[in-house]
């Protein structure tokens, strides 16, 4: 099978258009009140591996109707207008992501450069999986 795009293209095409945030500016931001980090991962990579200390946990399949506040699954988190950090593994599944709030009309949205991944390999903080439900 031949695809017009694939994953490589259109991450690539995400990050040019979407911010990406320096892994040291990201690690700063941890206990900034006004910026919240959104975790787009599967929840068993969550249980795996933990996740960024406060982070908001949204699934990357469920995220457009998160967003949406005429959806049914809405979550008012994304109406609070704080900078909204999203992050995966490894800052594909995340540029993606944030294209698409982006494209939603989602304001001041931006990505951690290389993911958790990343974010674990220079020491940034960890913590296991919040098992708060959203709103």
């Amino acid at each position: 099978m031949i695809l017009k795009k694939g994953i490589k293209d259109l991450v690539s095409e995400a990050n040019q258009v979407v911010q990406t945030i320096p892994i040291d500016e990201a690690i700063a931001k941890v206990d900034d009140a006004d910026t919240l980090f959104v975790d787009v991962r599967d929840v068993r990579e969550l249980e795996r591996e933990g996740m960024i200390p406060g982070a908001f946990h949204a699934p990357r399949g469920m995220l457009e109707f998160w967003i949406d506040p005429n959806s049914p699954y809405y979550k008012e988190v994304f109406g609070s207008g704080k900078t909204f950090y999203f992050y995966c593994a490894s800052a594909w599944r995340s540029a993606l992501a944030t294209k698409t709030a982006q494209d939603m009309g989602l304001q001041n949205v931006a990505h951690i450069e290389g993911g958790f991944s990343n974010w674990k390999q220079v020491g940034g903080p960890v913590s296991e999986r919040s098992k708060v439900v959203p709103k």
